[in-house]
Order: C-alpha cells, then structure tokens, then sequence
C-alpha cells in the first residue's frame, strides 16, 4: 500500500512539473506613462498634453511556443489635454482606459526574449468634472484605433520574467464632442511600460 501511494505522489509530483514547463499563459502587471504628442492643424487648432501614468493588466494564451494571443486593459490617472485655439485656450482632465488586443510574436535568445506585436483596441477617454474642466462640456469619447509595439522580457525563473515594452497607439485626436477642438488628425501615442510577468 505504501509502495502505491509512493508511486501516484510520484506521478502527481511528474505530471506537476510537467504542465509547469508546458505552461501556455502569462499574466503580467506594469506601470505605463501615456504621452500624446503635441498636434498643430489645419483648422487653426493646437493640441497638447501633459504625461499620464498608470497601470496595464495583460493577458497571454500561447498558440505556438513563439506566438501568442494577448488581451490587455490599462488605465491611467489624470492627465490634461490642452486645446489652443486662437485666441482661446481650453483643458480638458481625462482619464484614459484602454481596452485591446494583440497577436505577438516572440523570439528566444537565453533568458532573453525579445517580441513584437500589433493589434487593434479601443481607447475610452473620461473628462474629469472639476475645477480645471472650467464651463466646457466635454463628453465621454472612445477612440478606436490600432495597437503596435516591441520589447523584451528577461527570465528571472521559470514562472517570472522581467517585461519591458515600447508600445504605440494610432488613432484620431479626440474632440469630447466639441465641434471647435477638430483637428483632422492623427496621434500617434507613445506608451512605454515595465513590469513582471507570471507563467503558468
């Protein structure tokens, strides 16, 4: 009896390790900064912010040892987009949520895999209703746009790894629904995050 109890601790403690190094997703938290570059138009708008800094939450299902699925959600706190429009100037305070996804491809080289991805996501914008919205009416927005970046995570165990990323976001200047702030065009959101990653 205790030779067979022995055996399935055995077997349990081979089948454990087993799905360990097998293991097909990751869940991984960083700090990020969203920084959205300053924008001139044609309609005599100017645009520009000061940086957000916040948090993003990622998802990982691995379909092949170097490509995976990913899912993530963002948001960060407070930030101010300036609009300047001749001879006026207005601020908007927002907080941004994101919601994407991403097909990446990753490459291993050691500890050190570096990857890229690209995918398209929402991002929801939420003007802040104080002192510094002043008598605007600025309205709830969601931009849709596409999601691309590259960086490289470092293996600090077999279920951790240290994850740092360029990521970009596209899509147009937001408005909040006020027909003066168009611009006709486009940001190109800089998104740069650090955190750790859990396999399992």
């Amino acid at each position: 009896m205790k030779k067979i109890v022995f055996i399935a601790f055995l077997l349990a403690i081979g089948a454990a390790a087993g799905r360990a190094q097998e293991s097909r997703q990751d869940i991984s938290l960083s700090g990020t900064a969203l920084i959205e570059p300053f924008t001139a138009s044609s309609t005599n708008v100017q645009v520009h912010s000061t940086t957000a800094y916040g948090a993003l939450l990622s998802y990982r299902f691995m379909l092949t040892p170097s490509s995976a699925l990913e899912a993530n959600y963002g948001i960060t706190y407070q930030n101010k987009l300036n609009y300047y429009v001749n001879p006026n100037h207005y601020q908007v305070p927002v907080r941004t949520q994101e919601i994407s996804a991403a097909f990446v491809r990753s490459f291993y080289f050691r500890k050190f895999n570096p990857f890229v991805e690209a995918g398209p996501g929402a991002l929801i914008l939420l003007p802040i209703r104080n002192s510094g919205l002043q008598n605007i009416d600025a309205k709830q927005q969601t931009l849709i746009g596409g999601l691309y970046g590259a960086g490289i995570a470092y293996e600090i165990s077999p279920s951790f790894d240290i994850r740092a990323e360029y990521r970009g976001f596209v899509t147009k200047v937001p408005t909040f629904g006020i027909s003066q702030f168009t611009t006709n065009k486009w940001f190109n959101i800089y998104n740069p995050t650090i955190g750790v990653a859990y396999h399992f």
